[in-house]
């Protein structure tokens, strides 16, 4: 399985490569050789090793782990993983939206050293790491993602998504981001923000509220904002199904340390991930 999705996505990215730049090892190879070691779980120093690989699958000559740690920082990089994101996502959406928006959070040992982690709300209490915010709707990627230290808070990573949003539809969240500055920045992409009250049965009292907030929480009183709000749980198994293959995004490794270790391998995993729904939904084809 891994020599499968690891091959899918290279092909992807062989089709979107168009490197102007000379040089000894193109984007391609570099993204390559990065995700051989993230399919596997593995650092990057395991995948530069020519014995870590079948004969069939290795480039000629791989890149030294201080050339990989350089060029994985480049904007080129950068950007051809974008563009492999953008050829994984669902393109072509008619009529209104129903998305969710949630948190996963990836903890760290506590006595690790790394300076860009910090300590807060994680599953079943206080720990030390990162989050993954994800807005995601019917296509294999989230439609907007970011990543933040534990400490960050949740509903201003929330806004900040919720603003980017394309097109139009519907917003779901938990009843942490029953805020009003979540519910205007929705609005402003054409996003009905839907969160059950954080305090129900209460009056929202006499200070100024978003019209949209009165709007989502009427809504949830009717039969059809209701069943609009039960499509929440589909974020539930799109975190579920980012986790449960292999290759897939578990515990963080001792090794993806430092915010852009950490958002690099995220990002790799969500492409992997994104290639093993469309693998078997049979909606990818390798040439």
């Amino acid at each position: 399985m891994e020599r499968e999705l690891w091959t899918a996505l290279c092909h992807v990215a062989a089709r979107l490569h168009n490197q102007l730049v000379r040089s000894v090892y193109t984007d391609e190879v570099i993204c390559g050789v990065y995700w051989w070691a993230v399919v596997h779980d593995r650092p990057v120093s395991w995948a530069c090793d020519a014995g870590n690989w079948p004969p069939s699958s290795r480039w000629c000559k791989l890149p030294s782990q201080p050339t990989m740690s350089r060029r994985l920082r480049s904007a080129s990089v950068e950007q051809l993983l974008l563009d492999v994101e953008r050829a994984l996502m669902t393109l072509c959406v008619i009529g209104p939206q129903v998305l969710a928006i949630d948190g996963k959070p990836l903890p760290i040992g506590g006595a690790s050293g790394d300076a860009d982690a910090t300590w807060g709300r994680g599953a079943g209490g206080f720990s030390k790491g990162y989050k993954l915010y994800a807005i995601w709707g019917e296509a294999p990627l989230p439609v907007a993602w970011a990543l933040a230290p534990l400490h960050v808070s949740e509903r201003r990573i929330g806004a900040q998504l919720a603003a980017t949003l394309p097109g139009w539809g519907y917003l779901l969240g938990d009843k942490l981001y029953d805020v009003n500055y979540v519910y205007d920045a929705a609005a402003q992409a054409n996003y009905q923000l839907l969160a059950p009250q954080q305090r129900p049965g209460r009056e929202l009292g006499h200070r100024r509220h978003s019209p949209y907030r009165r709007e989502g929480l009427r809504l949830l009183t009717t039969a059809a904002g209701k069943r609009i709000y039960r499509q929440r749980i589909q974020i539930e198994r799109r975190f579920a199904q980012l986790t449960a293959f292999v290759g897939g995004l578990g515990p963080l490794p001792f090794w993806v340390r430092r915010f852009h270790r950490v958002k690099l391998w995220v990002h790799s995993k969500l492409l992997l991930n994104a290639v093993h729904q469309r693998l078997l939904n049979n909606t990818l084809a390798i040439e």
